[in-house]
């Protein structure tokens, strides 16, 4: 199996579609209906994380290393037999993030990467991919700076892709297809950049 080309990542999320590899490695398209999005302007940590937050007991970084974070979510979970996150796949996000369109969270404690999360930024969208977490609240401290960064560059849309019970946590809704191309189109037009300077403003 080969790459996929950065051209095909790109033209795919505009299009609504996303890869994801089978266990032989085949690489299938995808545009789910309906389509999982979390608002971003409803987003609010919970209540025990909230704690966590405060005390600031991971170090959150953006892209320091990104594809340490893809690495991390390929590990095999509990809860999913294998991965969709092919040797294929990994190499074509990380090409993908060389040029600055995917990007990822990092939660750090002692210099050791814990948790975080990626996805993909193109003009007011960001598609979020997969998260993974070694120590408890690592990812959830991540997706929370990420929501806090998106909201900060008044980004449009998150994509989540498909309902499960790790996005419902975070407020994700389902809403159809047709609906998801509309506001993924308008959402294109919208002008944004994320970039790890929003932090400093955060911090």
């Amino acid at each position: 199996m080969s790459a996929i080309s950065t051209d095909d990542l790109l033209n795919g999320y505009i299009n609504g579609i996303f890869p994801m590899a089978e266990a032989d490695g085949t690489i299938y398209w995808y545009s789910p209906n309906p389509r999982a999005i979390i608002p971003i302007d409803t987003y609010k940590p919970s209540k025990s994380l909230r704690p966590v937050i405060n005390k600031k007991y991971f170090d959150i970084r953006i892209n320091t290393d990104f594809e340490g974070v893809m690495r991390g979510c390929s590990l095999p979970r509990t809860s999913e037999p294998g991965t969709w996150i092919s040797e294929e796949i990994i190499e074509s996000y990380t090409a993908l993030h060389r040029l600055g369109y995917a990007h990822s969270v990092e939660a750090w404690r002692e210099d050791r990467l814990v948790g975080g999360l990626y996805g993909v930024s193109i003009n007011g969208v960001f598609f979020g991919e997969s998260m993974f977490t070694i120590e408890s609240n690592a990812s959830k401290v991540a997706f929370h700076y990420l929501m806090e960064i998106l909201r900060h560059s008044r980004f449009v849309l998150l994509d989540t892709q498909f309902m499960n019970d790790n996005v419902l946590r975070y407020g994700a809704i389902e809403i159809p297809r047709d609906e998801y191309l509309d506001l993924l189109e308008k959402a294109l037009k919208t002008k944004r950049r994320f970039t790890a300077a929003v932090l400093t403003d955060l911090s």
